[in-house]
């Protein structure tokens, strides 16, 4: 909590925008789940449709780098575990719009929707964020491997390598 505060007063005193973003995402079994996060983005980022945020995205704040370098604009995502939608480790949700073309071009990528989707996530802990149909594919083998290989032993794990991620991504974030 006290960290949301620090971070929701740091959006408002950059832009004066709102402090949330809503986002449809597909969850379990292919039901639609909307989904909270912090804004990292400028109001009005996706007035043009639904695209993938690429490494130097124009639309990203400079508070949204911070917190999407530290995966802390995924924070208010707490709410829909406690709801049942989310866990907290599982495959992440897509969108709707961008699952569309995955599901047209990668085959198996709806396996994915048989867990609920989590807030992190093995793809997410081993492989960079992804933006081209490329990053999809590998993210996808390690969704695959997770709900092949799930266990709490390789939950505590992805939770280690998650807090793991979050404190590296501010060492080289503010070197």
């Amino acid at each position: 909590l006290p960290i949301s505060i620090f971070i929701a007063l740091f959006i408002l005193l950059e832009d004066k925008g709102p402090i949330f973003y809503s986002q449809k995402r597909t969850g379990y079994k292919g039901e639609i789940i909307e989904i909270l996060k912090f804004r990292s983005m400028v109001v009005n980022a996706e007035k043009y449709g639904a695209q993938w945020a690429s490494k130097e995205d124009k639309r990203i704040t400079k508070v949204g780098k911070i917190i999407r370098a530290t995966r802390l604009d995924e924070l208010p995502q707490l709410f829909s575990v406690i709801e049942g939608k989310m866990s907290l480790i599982g495959p992440r949700p897509e969108r709707p719009e961008i699952e569309i073309e995955l599901l047209q071009k990668i085959p198996y990528y709806n396996y994915r929707n048989v867990l609920k989707p989590g807030i992190s996530g093995w793809a997410q802990v081993n492989y960079p964020y992804g933006a081209s149909i490329k990053d999809t594919i590998n993210k996808l083998s390690y969704d695959i491997y997770y709900i092949n290989h799930i266990s709490f032993l390789l939950d505590l794990f992805i939770l280690f390598k998650t807090i793991k991620t979050v404190f590296r991504a501010r060492e080289n974030k503010f070197k």
